[in-house]
């Protein structure tokens, strides 16, 4: 498959007044065209500042990509400078955000906040951008898109807003759309309905999709390969069905446990198993393995040494039980 993404070496790090926080850590990862790749992991595991590190819109201060390459079908994106990036993002990269309500401007209309884009990547004229707004309202299944563009954000539900934001982002139809907890904010049928929608209109648009979610029932669904992320780094990654029948990482195996299941022959719901412990504090992390300190299987050099990645039966594995 050809990339069209590929993130090699990520470094992305937030300097305080009390130290050094690596929010991403030395990440390698890659997207095919077309391909939606899952990106999962516990809060705090870096997730989302990778999203905004490949969209360029890392606070500084604090924060700053200060090593590796993100490479955009075959272009470096930590070499342009900010007027490049601004053609690019939003128009071949954009980035759905996971509340849509603190991320709609609450004093311009629907109609107005989608126009912008056209009129800033497409050049058309306002009255063009409207009409480019009422079709992309009707794409993602609005009704009434003649007058919803003349409504304020929270004249909307929940849902409706979330399918505002899905209509921004393919406005200008990019290859690569990146989904950070899309349905967060959402209860669980319009869940469906905004994964349902965004599947569809990935087929429609040939479009690549970076989901980030913690919901691995969402990644079963949607995704061809899953990227398993912990304290800044990626953990495993294998393609979807490999990862659920054969999870190789002690971390990726917890996560799975912890999913609510329901024993068939019983008809009874199993019993959750919790990763014991918590995420490590960025600013003093353990010796060795990040994920030592809650890990059950853990040995020696664990503690001692921080394990590379290696490849095992199509998976890519930080762990040093892979070694052997």
């Amino acid at each position: 498959m050809e990339k069209l993404l590929e993130i090699v070496g990520l470094k992305t790090h937030f300097f305080l007044d009390n130290g050094v926080v690596p929010a991403i850590d030395g990440l390698d990862f890659w997207i095919g065209r077309g391909e939606t790749v899952g990106v999962v992991g516990e809060s705090g595991s870096g997730k989302s500042v990778t999203a905004l590190s490949i969209m360029g819109v890392v606070p500084n201060p604090p924060g700053k990509t200060v090593e590796g390459e993100i490479l955009f079908e075959g272009s470096d994106l930590l070499a342009y400078d900010a007027e490049q990036m601004r053609r690019i993002r939003g128009k071949e990269i954009a980035m759905i955000l996971q509340d849509p309500m603190t991320s709609l401007n609450p004093v311009f209309t629907i109609g107005n906040q989608i126009a912008e884009v056209f009129m800033l990547h497409g050049g058309k004229s306002h009255p063009e951008a409207i009409e480019g707004a009422i079709e992309m309202l009707q794409v993602v299944g609005i009704p009434n898109p003649e007058k919803r563009v003349h409504e304020y954000p929270h004249q909307l539900s929940g849902g409706m807003r979330q399918r505002v934001m899905i209509a921004m982002a393919l406005s200008c139809t990019p290859k690569l759309l990146i989904a950070d907890e899309p349905t967060t904010a959402l209860d669980v049928t319009i869940q469906a309905q905004t994964l349902a929608l965004m599947a569809s209109l990935k087929d429609r648009y040939k479009m690549a999709i970076m989901l980030i979610t913690h919901n691995l029932g969402i990644v079963a669904e949607m995704c061809q390969r899953v990227v398993v992320m912990y304290a800044g780094k990626m953990m495993e990654e294998a393609e979807v069905e490999s990862l659920f029948a054969n999870p190789m990482h002690p971390y990726t195996r917890g996560l799975l446990r912890s999913l609510p299941g329901v024993d068939r022959k019983e008809r009874r719901h199993q019993r959750l198993v919790a990763i014991p412990g918590i995420v490590p504090n960025l600013l003093n992390l353990p010796k060795g393995c990040r994920f030592s300190t809650r890990c059950e299987e853990h040995i020696g050099i664990c503690k001692e040494e921080e394990p590379p990645l290696f490849a095992r039966d199509r998976h890519r594995v930080r762990c040093w039980l892979m070694k052997d």
